[in-house]
């Protein structure tokens, strides 16, 4: 029987990675080792919040920067996350627009609160009386 010359073990066998569906030997199986950049579909590891020491959970196939993100945005209770929230806190009543303003805009119409985009009569569908100014979109 031969042998390879230097004795060491070679493995070729094609193995298939779970998460970005490659083919890899033995040796670059391993996420780390073929620097996988679907391996966040796979871990089960539950981020942190680094502003509330909260863990947030990520469900599979969710990218925990993203979710954590979120999380900061919508729910954390630390101080800056809370104060980021409260610095926007102007909605805009035109249907379908969840853009919020950090200072009110009322129309001088109908005086209502709007962004920026709808801040002119034309562009929020005005109930109020005058003149329609702009058309913005």
């Amino acid at each position: 029987r031969a042998r390879p010359s230097s004795g060491a073990h070679v493995n070729f066998l094609p193995l298939k990675c779970d998460a970005c569906e490659q083919i890899f030997c033995t040796d670059h199986i391993a996420y780390a080792q073929h620097d996988c950049t679907s391996a966040y579909k796979k871990d089960v590891q539950v981020p942190v919040c680094p502003l509330c020491n909260t863990p947030v959970p990520v469900r599979r196939g969710e990218m925990p920067d993203v979710v954590v993100g979120e999380h900061i945005d919508r729910d954390c209770k630390s101080d800056p996350a809370q104060r980021k929230r409260k610095i926007f806190t102007n909605k805009c009543l035109k249907p379908g627009c969840k853009q919020k303003e950090m200072m009110k805009v009322i129309c001088d119409q109908c005086h209502k609160n709007y962004c920026l985009k709808h801040r002119h009569p034309l562009d929020h569908d005005c109930s109020g009386a005058g003149r329609p100014l702009s058309k913005a979109g």
